[in-house]
């Protein structure tokens, strides 16, 4: 709207100039006129949710015209024609078609009148008129081709909005589908193998209660290691049951949600020894929080809706990521709390984050130190 504003603004001033030539010395009714004019001029954006007021404007500054271009010599001023033809042109950008009309039908009775005032050949006066009309031809068949396409504009951004809903609901029912599945397996899980290795706990202690003293701690030790099978069974039912899922799963789910809903343009590479690469599921964890985030702040500050990620493991030793944003950084960028929280989870798992950003990118690198497993 500002830059609609500025536009009417910048053309009157290129018109007005041109109009003044053919003027006389402005007499005082002529000067309030155009004074008049001059302050409906810059009102009437005030008044964009009221159209009826926006008419009557509209039809004064038709009127003002009359007054401001009135023949002293009974020769018509050819630049009313221009300037008529832009309040018209303004009236059909601005309003409805029928309270455009209503304008048009003001100012044209208006030159009819004011070509009663002037002597004029039949020659000028068809030609006069004919201009007019194509004029008004000419714009109202811009209000309808314009007013088209905010009806299909309308429409695109239902069925947009439609086929968002519609991509949320898929995301929905597939998170609900595996996570039923995950519950399933977890029920499974712990219905048959943890109800037998507690049966198995009960008949070693009773067993151990009867046994010699000889087999006593071969039979406390056999209960030990049914002890921790079974919270290694329960720890991975819990695991079952969360819904967040991290690592390389986890990223490939979240950036198929951006593209769907955010329409993201994601590039995901993977390079030599990164699916290879011994992590921790805490660390795991990490990287997968520290690519979310990075991603959650290009959808929020960035002018560019397009990322690269990329995995890296070199030498088996060090585990890399980094996330690029093809687009300009602020010069006022400073680390927010998302950052800080970023860098901080990943050196509580023995990583590090850095932050590059210059004229043509915005960069987060992170690493983490890979230490081997032992079996």
């Amino acid at each position: 709207m500002k830059k609609t504003y500025f536009m009417w603004i910048a053309i009157h001033c290129l018109v007005w100039p041109l109009a003044f030539l053919g003027l006389d010395p402005l007499s005082l009714p002529k000067l309030a006129s155009f004074c008049l004019f001059l302050i409906i001029l810059f009102i009437i954006p005030l008044f964009s949710e009221k159209p009826l007021i926006q008419t009557i404007l509209c039809s004064i500054q038709a009127l003002t015209l009359l007054i401001i271009f009135y023949p002293a010599d009974h020769d018509l001023i050819q630049f009313l024609l221009l300037v008529q033809a832009l309040v018209i042109a303004e009236a059909i950008f601005r309003l409805p078609l029928i309270n455009s009309m209503i304008v048009m039908v003001v100012q044209f009775a208006g030159l009819l009148w004011l070509l009663t005032q002037t002597a004029l050949s039949t020659y000028q006066l068809a030609w006069t008129i004919l201009f007019y009309i194509l004029v008004i031809i000419g714009l109202s068949y811009f209000q309808f081709v314009k007013r088209r396409e905010v009806e299909v504009q309308k429409k695109n951004d239902v069925l947009l909005d439609e086929y968002r809903k519609m991509k949320r609901q898929l995301v929905t029912e597939e998170e609900n589908t595996r996570q039923d599945e995950r519950m399933l397996i977890g029920h499974e899980i712990h219905d048959s193998v943890g109800h037998k290795l507690t049966a198995l706990l009960m008949q070693l202690e009773a067993f151990r209660l009867t046994a010699d003293e000889k087999d006593k701690k071969k039979v406390e030790k056999l209960k030990e290691l049914a002890e921790q099978s079974l919270e290694e069974t329960r720890r991975a039912v819990k695991s079952f049951k969360q819904n967040e899922v991290g690592g390389l799963q986890g990223l490939i789910r979240l950036i198929r949600k951006l593209e769907m809903e955010k329409f993201m343009k994601i590039n995901f590479s993977v390079k030599h020894g990164a699916f290879a690469a011994s992590l921790t599921g805490e660390q795991s964890f990490a990287i997968y929080r520290a690519v979310q985030e990075a991603l959650t702040n290009i959808i929020k500050h960035s002018s560019s809706r397009e990322a690269y990620i990329s995995f890296e493991a070199p030498g088996g030793s060090i585990f890399r990521f980094e996330v690029m944003n093809p687009a300009k950084a602020s010069s006022f960028f400073q680390e927010g709390y998302g950052l800080i929280a970023m860098r901080e989870r990943l050196e509580k798992v023995g990583g590090s984050l850095e932050i590059h950003h210059d004229e043509r990118q915005f960069a987060i690198r992170g690493s983490i130190r890979i230490t081997e497993r032992r079996v």
